[in-house]
């Protein structure tokens, strides 16, 4: 094992309840994450176990990700990993064995996720008042207060998920000036909608349950059948933000995967509003990746705006 997975092995066989000195049976790295390591851990108890690791996490990542997972699994809807142990510096879950994306898998998962779109968050942001939900390792701001209303996702949306990716990618060089100009002229835009529905945001929703960052990577289709939703930045957001995201980067039998969802929930013009809610994604990898993206959230904020 390298020095780092023999790091990772100790801890967690600590936390898993092992003695923090009978070390693991096997570590494995496996792959799928840009951000953390990530290794498959056979314990000397005979569990096996998933952990992640990020040397110089921010405060609260792990422990965010867990969260996520567990309102996730308060729905009742998906299947998601078991959290066994969420510490500054790693996660540990269940082990889940990946298997082959198929259409049972994804039209099960379509279902399940109307199902959890259809559970009211008390609030709009992150699962835990007043603490970030993250984006990759870019935080979202989550404010304290009431509880928000149907009308009020355009303004949160556009003050404390777009406008601050905005300046970070714009500070960061990851995006130009027409392009920055375009979004905000966007934002201006949402914090005027209407709460009738006849705006760019639609009509107006309560706060859902979304996954929050869920783009085709965290899907893991399983070898039992029953595909699991990892890696949430699980939030109290808009249902059509996770379907965007699903068609931004693409997943298997996606057809196939938004026509169950849709039988279950039909959501009538969410195609026009695809830019709208695909800009968010789009500014976060501005911000990590540079202005290739900075370009692409330009036309998206153009195309919102119609």
């Amino acid at each position: 094992m390298t020095g780092a997975a023999d790091r990772v092995a100790a801890r967690v066989a600590a936390l898993a309840g092992n003695g923090a000195g009978s070390g693991a049976v096997d570590v494995r790295p496996v792959g799928g994450g840009d951000i953390c390591d990530a290794y498959r851990v056979a314990l000397p108890d005979g569990r096996t176990v998933f952990a992640k690791a990020l040397t110089g996490a921010p405060g609260g990542f792990f422990a965010a990700e867990a969260a996520g997972l567990e309102l996730l699994a308060s729905t009742g809807a998906p299947a998601v990993p078991a959290v066994l142990a969420a510490e500054d510096d790693v996660l540990v879950l269940e082990w889940v064995e990946p298997g082959p994306p198929s259409a049972a898998q994804a039209e099960r998962l379509g279902r399940e996720l109307a199902a959890v779109h259809a559970v009211r968050a008390p609030a709009w942001g992150g699962p835990r008042p007043g603490r970030p939900a993250f984006l990759g390792s870019v935080p979202l701001p989550s404010p304290s207060g009431p509880p928000a209303g149907e009308g009020d996702w355009p303004a949160f949306h556009a003050r404390h998920r777009l406008l601050p990716l905005l300046r970070r990618a714009a500070d960061g060089g990851g995006i130009g000036g027409r392009d920055a100009r375009d979004v905000e002229r966007l934002c201006e835009e949402l914090e005027a909608d209407p709460a009738d529905g006849t705006g760019l945001s639609g009509p107006p929703r309560p706060p859902a349950v979304v996954h929050g960052d869920l783009w085709s990577g965290n899907v893991l289709w399983a070898a039992d059948g029953r595909a699991r939703l990892i890696d949430p930045s699980a939030q109290g957001g808009h249902p059509e933000t996770d379907l965007a995201v699903l068609e931004l980067f693409g997943c298997p039998h996606l057809d196939r995967l938004l026509a169950a969802y849709e039988e279950v929930r039909p959501l009538p013009g969410r195609r026009g509003r695809l830019p709208l809610h695909q800009l968010q994604h789009l500014l976060v990898h501005a911000v990590l990746f540079g202005p290739g993206y900075g370009a692409r959230c330009g036309a998206a904020a153009r195309a919102a705006l119609g």
